[in-house]
This record gives C-alpha cells, sequence and structure tokens, in this order.
C-alpha cells in the first residue's frame, strides 16, 4: 500500500482546516506548530521534509493539545534536540507516551509501520527503552478502551476509511 504524505494533507485538512483553522504542511529539516496569527488566519501543522511518518506524529501532538496550547508556538514545549543528557531524555520520554501512543494508532489506521522514536541517536539515550515501548504501547491500549482525544478519534476514522482498514487493524 502506497503511503503519500500528501494524502494526509488533503485528509487532515478537509477535516480541520475551516472546523479548527488549522492546516497541515510540509516542512524542511525541523517540524514545528505555528498557531494562527491573526483571528482569521490558520494554525501550521509542519512536518519534517516529505516524511509520512512525521505528519502523522505532529498530527498526534495536534490532537492532544488543548485550546491554550494551540494558542503558542510549538506548544508551548521546550525542545533539546539528539545529545540530550539522561534527564533531558527522561523528560523528552515523559511528554512523548501520549503521542506517540496515538501516532501508533494512526499507523494502524492506515496500515502503515510505526517505530518508536527515543530520538537522541547521540545522547545519553534513553533511561529504559524497553520500559518506554511498554508505557507507549499500554498508552495506546488506553486510548482503545477508553476512548481517544476528540479530534484523534476524527482522525483514525477518516485514515480508516481513506486506507480502507478496520477496527481489527487496530487490535
Amino acid at each position: 500500500m502506497m503511503h503519500d504524505p500528501n494524502d494526509l494533507i488533503t485528509l487532515f485538512n478537509d477535516l480541520f482546516r475551516e472546523s479548527l483553522r488549522t492546516t497541515l504542511v510540509k516542512g524542511g529539516a525541523e517540524p514545528e506548530y505555528v498557531p494562527a496569527g491573526h483571528a482569521d488566519g490558520y494554525a501550521r501543522i509542519i512536518f519534517a521534509h516529505d516524511y509520512y511518518a512525521s505528519a502523522l506524529h505532529e498530527i498526534s501532538h495536534w490532537c492532544i493539545a488543548g485550546p491554550a496550547r494551540r494558542a503558542l508556538p510549538d506548544y508551548g514545549y521546550w525542545y533539546c534536540p539528539d545529545g540530550r543528557s539522561r534527564d533531558q531524555q527522561h523528560a523528552f520520554e515523559a511528554v512523548e507516551v501520549k503521542p506517540q501512543a496515538l501516532e501508533w494508532l494512526f499507523s494502524m489506521a492506515a496500515g502503515s509501520p510505526f517505530n518508536i522514536s527515543l530520538d537522541n541517536l547521540s545522547g545519553d539515550g534513553t533511561i529504559n527503552a524497553a520500559e518506554f515501548y511498554h508505557n507507549v504501547r499500554s498508552q495506546a491500549e488506553h486510548y482503545l478502551t477508553h476512548g481517544m482525544p476528540e479530534r484523534a478519534e476524527t482522525f483514525v476514522q477518516a485514515l480508516k476509511t481513506f486506507y480502507g482498514t478496520s477496527d481489527q487493524t487496530l487490535r
């Protein structure tokens, strides 16, 4: 199955451009969230290069962010690039569990591969990679049992319809 990020752009923008004044766009080396500059403007979710997985990941962050966070550049989160210390990596992992769980579910709904990202190849590494994987998986299972954020559920349904996957795909 072909997984073209342009399909994600179309799906996302059809769902949320007018209703939530947000667009998904291709970007350069680093992903970024840019809130709307004025009342009649659009917020932009910018994903890295032309990477399908990057688009899914950035959408997952947006689906979790509440109204106050969506008014801030990059949702008001700090980002420390690759090369993080153990303490910085621990903080990174703590905020990445929920978005990576949603990204996993988005990937499954689209029939595309998912890889957990520790995003720290040249740093001290994760505290415990197996534990991080377990935490992401547990959060994904929690979402399946207790429900996802509304925007995430809407996007999952659109992905399942577009790619012809079923609820069984998510289990």
